[in-house]
C-alpha cells in the first residue's frame, strides 16, 4: 500500500463508542479511508445504518439469531456471525470490543499480519503470553488507542534508543466521578453516579472501572505488555483535566507529554494514520482559555482496585486474566443492581485469593481461565 492509496478499515465494536468515533474520523477525510468491514454485538439497527452508510464489503453481527435479518437489510455485502472476519478485507482493524470477547480479533489481526489499533485492552491484558508472540507476525503492528497508550507511544517516537532510555511512564488517570471522597462517602453511590464520567463519554463497563481505577489498573498492565517496561517504572498520577494524556520521563530527567483536549478522534486518528498525522485537529487546545494543570496521588485506600491490578501484574502469567473476569463479572453485577459500588474491589480481592495460576500457551487456555475466574467470582456473589 503506497502512501497515496486509499487505507481499507475494519472496524469491530462499530456501534459502541470507539467505533462511531472512528466513523467520525473516516467522515472528516472521507478521501483517505475506505470502509471495507464492520461487526457489532446486538446493536443490529445501528449497524445496518452504518452499512447502508458506508457500504463496506462485509458485516459481522455477534447476535447470530439477528443475521438472517441483517443480511436480509443489506443486501449488497457478506454478513456473517463471526466478528473475526472483518479482518480479512483490511489494511488496518480497529477493535472497539468491550471486555474479552475483543480476543479473537485481536489475535485473528496480529496473526494475519496487520495493523491493529487497539482500544480492547482487555484481549492484551488477559492474553498477553499468547499476544506478544504474535507480534512477530511479518506486517503485524499494534498501535495502543487507549489516549493514555498512544500517549506513551508518541512520547516514545522521541527517543531513539527508547528500551535504554526509558526511565519510568506515567499513566494519568482523571480520577472519575469519586475524586477526593473517602470510602465511607462511597457506600451509597447509585449505578446513575458512577456512569456520570466528569470528562469522557464511554460505555458503561468502562465508566464504572474508571470510577474505581480498575481501568487505570488494566491499563498499567497493558503499558507493561506494549512498551514492556517493568511495574516498579510504571506510574499513576490524578490529572483531573485530562489534558495530560501521559507521560515517559528519560534517563536524563527530561520528561516528555502528549497534550490535547479529552477527544478520543485524535488517538484513532493517530492509529490509523500511522506513521502519519491525519490533518484534521481533533483535541486542538486553546492555550488561551486552559488555566491549570493539577496532578496528586491515587487514593489507593479508597480505591483499591488499583493496587489490585498492580499485584496481578506483578504475578503475571495468568493471574491478570483472572482479575480481568473477575472485574467484568462484579462491574456486570453493580450495573444490574445486584451490589453495591463498595463491594467492588472486596469482591475482586476475595476473586483473586482463588486465583491458581497456570501457564498460558494457547487462545485456549487464556479461554479456560477466563471461564474458571467467572465461575469463582460468580459464586462469591451468590
Amino acid at each position: 500500500m503506497t502512501d497515496s492509496a486509499r487505507v481499507r478499515v475494519a472496524i469491530a465494536g462499530s456501534t459502541g463508542s470507539i467505533g462511531t468515533q472512528t466513523l467520525d474520523v473516516v467522515r472528516a477525510e472521507p478521501d483517505r479511508y475506505d470502509v471495507v468491514a464492520l461487526g457489532a454485538g446486538r446493536s443490529t439497527a445501528a449497524l445496518v445504518a452504518q452499512a447502508r452508510e458506508f457500504r463496506p464489503r462485509i458485516v459481522a453481527v455477534g447476535d447470530a439469531s439477528a443475521r438472517r435479518a441483517v443480511a436480509e437489510a443489506l443486501p449488497f455485502c457478506e454478513v456473517t456471525d463471526d466478528l473475526t472476519a472483518v479482518v480479512d478485507p483490511a489494511d488496518v482493524v480497529i477493535n472497539g470490543v468491550v471486555g474479552f470477547a475483543g480476543l479473537g480479533v485481536t489475535v485473528e489481526t496480529l496473526r494475519s499480519g496487520r495493523r491493529l489499533a487497539l482500544a480492547n485492552k482487555e484481549s492484551l491484558i488477559a492474553g498477553g503470553p499468547v499476544v506478544q508472540p504474535l507480534r512477530a507476525t511479518p506486517g503485524a503492528e499494534l498501535v495502543p488507542v487507549d489516549s493514555e497508550h498512544c500517549a506513551i507511544h508518541q512520547c516514545l517516537r522521541s527517543s531513539i534508543e527508547a528500551s535504554r532510555e526509558v526511565a519510568r511512564i506515567v499513566l494519568t488517570a482523571s480520577g472519575g466521578p469519586f475524586r477526593g471522597r473517602r470510602a465511607s462517602e462511597l457506600a451509597d453511590i447509585t449505578v446513575e453516579q458512577a456512569l456520570a464520567h466528569p470528562t469522557w463519554k464511554m460505555g458503561p463497563k468502562i465508566t464504572v472501572d474508571s470510577s474505581t481505577l480498575m481501568n487505570k489498573g488494566l491499563e498499567v498492565i497493558e503499558a507493561h505488555e506494549l512498551f514492556g517496561v517493568g511495574y516498579d517504572h510504571i506510574e499513576v498520577v490524578v490529572h483531573p483535566q485530562s489534558v495530560v494524556h501521559s507521560m515517559v520521563e528519560f534517563s536524563d530527567g527530561s520528561t516528555i507529554a502528549q497534550l490535547s483536549m479529552p477527544d478520543m478522534r485524535l488517538p484513532i486518528g493517530y492509529a490509523l494514520a500511522h506513521p502519519h498525522r491525519i490533518a484534521t485537529p481533533f483535541g486542538r487546545i486553546d492555550w488561551t482559555s486552559l488555566a491549570r494543570l493539577d496532578f496528586e496521588q491515587p487514593d489507593t485506600d479508597t480505591f483499591r482496585a488499583l493496587t489490585l491490578a498492580y499485584e496481578a501484574g506483578r504475578a503475571g502469567g495468568s493471574a491478570p486474566a483472572w482479575l480481568n473476569a473477575a472485574n467484568e463479572v462484579v462491574v456486570e453485577a453493580f450495573l444490574a443492581g445486584r451490589i453495591k459500588w463498595i463491594d467492588i474491589a472486596a469482591l475482586l480481592a476475595s476473586a483473586l485469593d482463588r486465583h491458581e495460576a497456570c501457564a498460558l500457551r494457547t487462545v485456549d487456555d487464556v479461554v479456560g481461565v477466563d471461564a474458571r475466574a467467572r465461575e469463582a467470582t460468580r459464586s462469591l456473589l451468590q
